[in-house]
């Protein structure tokens, strides 16, 4: 038996964390060719009314140089701010005001240059070392007009697992990584990483008219030269009054999306999974049944309403240009669900149950209720009905209580069940339950989750979200399904799909991605090229070898797209290592971790392309720096055990497998790799852990194999014998079960069975 090692960590999960590091998500968008903008000012002449409601509305203060204006409107610090072992104080002093910062270092001072937002919150920023602009460790609340300590209020409260602050000098909070295109226009972050050095620039502050518009210099420039009045047939800018629902929708998605940047080129007009992926529900920053937990903005939860799949509802139905909501005053507030909702905008209360005049005669309060997250206020944009059912079984939010602070959610869940005879909640708890069960590696639901899957009806969202978490997954019935969603009419569905075929080892397989890496969009065309990674070239024709490099291209150009991300890199690294370019993994693993010398996942793979190097002194020195970062990571745990135990020193090694296998009891190889290192010493121990590995992993016919030879050398042939029965009736196509069934036939003197195993065997 052999030890056997494994990658932290799949390029599924890295695209996912990269998706937000805390409580911003990364928008890219190229800076138009120079010398093209023209500025918003130079559209104040012709469009002064537009101009007016722009300049001060939140898209046009997405970010603003720091002012004695703006100082004056924020309240002064009541209390200092104590953060680890530092003291946070905000000094206002006009434009000059600043964070004073007082600790074991002595005292500091932090000039606040720019502030972000402005609708719920204000965050500051600072100029650092190397052209960093910097979150400030204290933010300002605009309601509740107060300070507070900025990333402890991004902590999340996820039910399964512990999170904790960032220490506000970290990436996630450098404005030039992690929130910039959302809040200035034009930008270019100028990243070197030879000295992990920005020179930053951008056109001007906040979201301009060029951001959704274009470039608008030749479109001043023919105006200027026009006589008055004359409206020239090509306007030479890009006119949004044109676009369709889903260019709308395109156009607003990329600054309100989780997502997954592809390219830096996106122009208004162009599809969104041209140039993005999307995050949605494998993500723990949402509960199962889609409601939000974390910061995700509002573009996962959108593609889920009944209202956007119709294919008419746009973003400026409701939201003006400039963000603003359409509907504000009671009076007007239903009209948003007009024309489709006629009936029910006609009486509320028939349909809300609610007199028209409460607060939840408003659609909005019952199907978009709001939430709060790190003092910032988001509506839910599913815009489906309130389920407080969902509540009782994962704690997700629902409107009813949102209201009724006093009552509980099995009293709403009661109400809802009298009011709707239809029990519109079953297919809510349905969905979720799967997302639940496939979150936690819970494949008792698997033959559920693939019938949904299968479903002409099925969820793009929730559909995506299980392909995804269906990686983890190695039952061998999920591929039909998986390999069928290759032709859903979604691209998320599609690209998910083609993400989960990097596990499948058939020629099925290679036919279906050949096929996908030809994709008319750039998402599903680069996920698949990234599940062909390990395919060799003799194995591809001539035209299929130029469209799976075509389509390689585009999957490492997405990969640069954030130089500075070491998520990316080591993306990369895993992409290389699969095709056995060991030079250039390392290459991307090392530039990851001199990004971010405490990135985890970068520390686990180089281990890997050191020892693949014969470099083992560094492979354990990177494995014991990712445990002193994270002591219960179970990737960096399960990798340094199995390289102690190449290395001969099995003591340590046990040692540190259990620790892997106590931070992840699904971690069947642990236990595997237990059970092989016990084995020569305890043949009772051996058999505890082969147990474990085979009840965690029954579709594997390794671990079922292992324990019943292990049994047989115990001398327990019966039970051996009921083992490999079980197994061969499970995977019949395994040959060395039958071989081993027919030597305990033997041994037990039943010639005849092991000769008719041997012969199902063969005809096998």
């Amino acid at each position: 038996m052999r030890l056997r090692r494994a990658a932290a960590g799949g390029l599924a999960l890295l695209l996912a964390a990269m998706a937000a590091y805390l409580i911003w998500s990364v928008k890219v968008r190229q800076a138009s060719p120079e010398g093209r903008i023209a500025g918003s000012g130079t559209c104040r002449p012709c469009h002064e009314e537009f101009y007016a409601r722009w300049a001060p509305s939140r898209h046009g203060l997405a970010m603003q140089p720091f002012t004695a204006e703006l100082a004056a409107t924020l309240a002064p610090q009541q209390e200092e701010i104590l953060i680890g072992d530092r003291r946070y104080r905000v000094e206002l002093r006009g434009a000059k005001s600043a964070v004073i910062e007082a600790g074991p270092d002595g005292r500091k001072r932090y000039r606040i240059a720019h502030a972000l937002g402005g609708k719920n919150v204000y965050y500051f920023l600072t100029p650092l070392e190397k052209g960093r602009l910097q979150v400030l460790p204290v933010a300002y609340d605009v309601r509740r007009r107060s300070w507070y300590d900025t990333a402890l209020s991004g902590v999340r409260h996820f039910p399964d697992r512990a999170d904790s602050p960032l220490d506000w000098r970290e990436r996630p909070f450098t404005f030039n990584t992690s929130c910039y295109s959302c809040h200035v226009s034009q930008l270019v972050t100028h990243y070197d990483p030879g000295t992990d050095t920005y020179r930053t620039r951008w056109a001007e502050p906040g979201i301009s008219c060029e951001t959704c518009h274009g470039p608008g210099l030749e479109h001043v420039k023919l105006f200027e030269k026009s006589p008055p009045g004359a409206k020239p047939e090509d306007p030479r800018i890009l006119r949004t009054g044109a676009f369709s629902p889903e260019q709308v929708n395109s156009l607003c998605a990329p600054c309100h999306a989780k997502m997954i940047p592809l390219s830096a080129e996106f122009r208004p007009g162009e599809r969104f999974f041209d140039h993005y992926d999307l995050v949605t529900l494998e993500h723990p920053d949402y509960y199962p049944d889609g409601r939000d937990l974390g910061e995700n903005y509002t573009y996962t939860s959108w593609r889920m309403s009944p209202c956007v799949k119709a294919g008419q509802l746009d973003c400026l139905h409701c939201h003006t240009s400039s963000g603003r909501y359409r509907f504000e005053s009671p009076e007007t507030a239903n009209q948003a669900c007009l024309p489709c909702h006629q009936d029910k905008v006609a009486d509320p209360a028939a349909h809300s149950h609610h007199p028209a005049t409460s607060p939840a005669g408003r659609c909005v309060a019952c199907h978009m209720p709001s939430t709060e997250f790190a003092r910032m206020r988001r509506s839910d944009h599913s815009m489906l009905p309130p389920a407080p059912a969902a509540t009782l079984r994962f704690g997700s939010p629902n409107a009813c209580n949102s209201c009724h602070i006093d009552k509980d959610a099995a009293w709403a869940d009661a109400w809802v069940r009298r009011w709707r005879k239809r029990d519109y909640q079953r297919e809510v708890l349905e969905r979720a339950s799967l997302i639940d069960a496939a979150r936690k590696s819970d494949w008792s639901r698997l033959d559920a989750m693939l019938a949904y899957l299968a479903r002409p009806e099925r969820d793009e969202i929730f559909a995506a979200s299980l392909l995804r978490l269906l990686r983890r997954c190695e039952r061998e019935e999920k591929w039909p399904v998986v390999l069928a969603a290759l032709e859903d009419p979604s691209p998320l569905v599609r690209a998910a799909a083609a993400e989960a075929l990097a596990g499948l080892n058939h020629p099925q397989r290679l036919q279906a991605l050949l096929r996908s890496v030809g994709d008319e969009f750039r998402l599903v065309r680069v996920r698949a090229a990234a599940a062909l990674g390990r395919v060799s070239e003799s194995r591809l024709e001539a035209l299929d070898h130029r469209r799976v490099a075509r389509a390689a291209a585009e999957f490492e150009a997405s990969m640069r797209v954030r130089p500075d991300d070491p998520g990316s890199r080591v993306n990369l690294g895993n992409y290389y290592l699969g095709q056995g370019d060991l030079d250039r993994a390392l290459a991307e693993l090392e530039t990851a971790l001199k990004i971010d010398p405490r990135h985890v996942p970068a520390l686990v793979n180089i281990s890997l392309a050191y020892n693949l190097a014969g470099r083992n002194d560094q492979a354990e020195s990177a494995l014991r720096a990712a445990l002193r970062i994270e002591p219960q990571s179970a990737a960096a745990n399960f990798n340094l055990g199995l390289l102690l135990g190449e290395l001969g020193r099995h003591v340590e090694a046990k040692q540190v497998l259990e620790r892997a296998w106590a931070a992840d009891s699904t971690l069947a190889a642990a236990a595997y790799n237990l059970c092989v290192l016990e084995a020569p010493a305890s043949l009772e121990r051996a058999l505890f852990w082969c147990r474990k590995a085979a009840e965690t992993r029954p579709e594997e016919p390794r671990y079922a194999y292992t324990l019943a030879f292990y049994l047989s050398r115990g001398g327990a042939l019966d039970q051996a014998r009921a083992v490999l029965e079980d197994l061969t009736r499970r995977h019949p196509g395994y040959a060395d079960g039958f071989r081993l069934l027919a030597e305990i036939h033997a041994a037990q003197g039943n010639q005849a069975a092991a000769r008719e195993t041997l012969r199902r065997a063969r005809v096998r």
